[in-house]
């Protein structure tokens, strides 16, 4: 019964529509849709809450069996969030009780600590300063630097602009080597240090990792723009066609009438 009833929502699943899958984002090569995916519709680490393991648990208070629920804090994401390293976290939007008992609750948003810093990153030789959370922070320690916690951590997770681009050009240079060009020891130290997160990606899902849509939608324009400047115009090829079909049929002729000049004994030798 159960699964007929799964079968059954299968066949009435209806999947919705998105920028990737509707309009000119369909066209788009697999390799972005596949980071896209990532970025937007995976579902990130809980960080403001723990999740509950398993389908049942038991009230504490009543001892009734109820079913686990992980329902996610609603988040938001300023745009201003694009230009730091937030390591994940946002602004939660809530309540807040009021100053006495018998007050009702007022809205109120929870924002991240935020403090300006300079931060490095090995592959690419090159100090930034941008803004970092806290817990950017503890997750850039932890991982034992900037380039180890851009590498292994999913898009989803990343979140914000900078670091996806941080991301792509770490990415890019390790698969171009174009990191320290003039320290070829340097270059292969390195390269062999990081040379290990490659493995995850193709050429071609580096080439468009880190991109936003409307990025995407502006390199799929120049390609399309590069393959129509490299593509012949049909009259050309047509004009090509008929000159070599009129020299076979010219040569089809002399063949037959030279045939006709052996045959002929009245023909002039």
């Amino acid at each position: 019964m159960e699964s007929r009833l799964a079968n059954g929502l299968k066949l009435l699943y209806i999947p919705k529509k998105t920028r990737i899958s509707s309009g000119i984002g369909n066209r788009l090569p697999e390799a972005y849709k596949k980071f896209y995916k990532e970025w937007r519709h995976q579902t990130p680490e809980p960080i403001y809450y723990q999740p509950k393991q398993g389908k049942w648990t038991r009230d504490e208070k009543t001892g009734a069996v109820i079913p686990v629920q992980n329902i996610p804090i609603p988040l938001k994401y300023p745009k201003t969030m694009n230009s730091g390293i937030w390591g994940g976290e946002a602004v939660i939007q809530g309540f807040k009780q009021g100053g006495g008992k018998y007050k009702s609750r007022v809205p109120y948003f929870w924002t991240p600590t935020l403090k300006k810093t300079v931060v490095y990153s090995e592959v690419l030789n090159k100090y930034m300063s941008t803004t970092v959370t806290q817990r950017g922070f503890d997750l850039i320690n932890k991982s034992y630097g900037l380039d180890h916690y851009l590498l292994k951590t999913s898009a989803c997770n990343l979140k914000t602009v900078l670091t996806l681009k941080l991301k792509r050009k770490i990415l890019m240079a390790l698969r171009d080597k174009t990191l320290y060009p003039d320290n070829f020891v340097k270059q292969q130290e390195v390269y062999d240090k990081y040379k290990h997160y490659l493995a995850d990606y193709t050429h071609d899902e580096i080439e468009w990792y880190g991109l936003t849509f409307n990025e995407a939608l502006l390199k799929l324009q120049d390609i399309d723009d590069i393959s129509e400047v490299k593509k012949e115009p049909l009259k050309v090829k047509y004009r090509a066609e008929l000159i070599e079909e009129l020299n076979n049929s010219d040569e089809i002729k002399e063949e037959k009438q030279s045939w006709l000049n052996k045959l002929n004994p009245f023909a002039n030798k």
